[in-house]
């Protein structure tokens, strides 16, 4: 069985992207990923995507389109990303060890996990369109 596991993209009006320092496994303590996780049994995608990211950031967001299909990670597990932008609140580190805006340009000026460097590049692409 696949454990489908949802992310956030967060863009603000600036074209600014949100990353999160991950805290927790050991392996991956340091490395930048968008925010998210597991889906729970009887959840829906977008709703898990809506709760986690009130767990982790502490913000209500609003959901967009999707990025990409299906994004494989480790055996069994399977990512899928959405554009979102905050609704309400500021994001805070609840789960992660820090939070960074990203500028244009920025994109790259942090160590991104393996699982997210390519969704990084499908959404710089993305905001490039406009």
């Amino acid at each position: 069985m696949t454990v489908t596991v949802v992310a956030a993209v967060i863009v603000d009006d600036g074209g600014r992207v949100l990353a999160a320092q991950r805290a927790e496994p050991p392996a991956l303590v340091g490395g930048w990923e968008f925010p998210g996780g597991k889906v729970d049994p009887g959840e829906g995608e977008i709703e898990a995507l809506v709760r986690e990211c009130r767990e982790e950031l502490g913000v209500e967001v609003a959901v967009g389109e999707r990025v990409g299909g299906d994004w494989p990670l480790s055996a069994g597990y399977v990512l899928r990303v959405w554009l979102a932008t905050v609704a309400s609140g500021t994001p805070e580190a609840k789960e992660h060890l820090a939070l960074r805006w990203l500028e244009p340009g920025e994109y790259y000026d942090v160590a991104w996990l393996g699982a997210d460097l390519p969704v990084m590049e499908a959404v710089e692409k993305l905001l490039a369109q406009g």
